[in-house]
């Protein structure tokens, strides 16, 4: 899935959750002062945000398949090299990174293994490869409680459970199947507090991901049932989301 919608409306939907999953993703791989990071699969920039903080913008470069994704890091991250580009084509020289990372982008590589390998290729040996990907499978994403009323008023949609690395142990497969040593997995969860149900509600209506498109698609009377079947089950607000991330590192081998 290519992702053609605005940065800010990216942002709005996902970047509330994304924003903290990166920044655990980071200390997950162990990413210190005076390394060189790459952010595959960028978006707006939700882990280049936490990758300048710590290393500065002059060691910090992306890639991003989206046009608009493109645009709009430029405008919040000047000072850092961003490219258009795919994972399973990254062009960069053979390990030119101390660590490549990718956030929330497994689930839309057209080949897993073969973006992953791509990331591995940049890296120099050593270095720590690591991605996270929601829990699509076991309903743990932030968007789960939209795909359970969907699955009740609009069970024609199937949900996301069967993105790539989405279930239980896929991730690391990928990484061993890239030809990574010392997999490791983890579990990394984010609680965001949503002060209204207007504001959790209102970015799921711009077509933004799989959901956002099955919403716009929806006909105006299945989308206010789906949207009166949530208020009643969130309530007017405040209330929190928690949502589950499994996150794989593995290393190039020294030799």
């Amino acid at each position: 899935m290519t992702f053609e919608v605005a940065g800010d409306a990216y942002d709005r939907f996902m970047g509330r959750y994304s924003r903290p999953l990166a920044g655990k993703l980071t200390d997950w791989l162990e990413v210190e002062a005076g390394e060189d990071a790459l952010d595959v699969g960028a978006g707006p920039g939700a882990w280049t945000e936490h990758l300048v903080e710590r290393l500065g913008a002059d060691r910090v470069s992306a890639i991003e398949p989206s046009e608009a994704f493109v645009g709009a890091f430029r405008e919040r991250f000047p000072d850092v090299k961003v490219r258009q580009g795919i994972a399973e084509s990254l062009p960069y020289a053979d390990a030119s990174f101390d660590v490549a990372g990718a956030c929330l982008v497994v689930h839309f590589m057209r080949d897993p293994v073969a973006g992953i390998a791509e990331m591995a290729r940049v890296t120099r040996p050593g270095g720590w490869v690591g991605a996270t990907v929601w829990d699509l499978a076991g309903r743990r994403e932030p968007m789960a409680p939209v795909w359970s009323a969907l699955a009740e008023l609009a069970p024609e949609h199937p949900g996301e459970g069967k993105l790539p690395g989405g279930a239980t142990g896929q991730l690391q497969g990928y990484f061993e199947q890239a030809g990574l040593t010392d997999v490791e997995n983890t579990e990394l969860a984010v609680t965001v507090t949503h002060p209204t149900f207007e504001e959790w509600w209102e970015p799921y209506l711009h077509a933004v991901g799989p959901i956002g498109e099955v919403i716009k698609a929806l006909d105006p009377d299945k989308r206010e049932r789906l949207q009166a079947t949530l208020r009643e089950r969130l309530g007017a607000g405040p209330f929190e989301i928690t949502a589950v991330a499994f996150a794989v590192r593995g290393r190039l081998s020294p030799s």
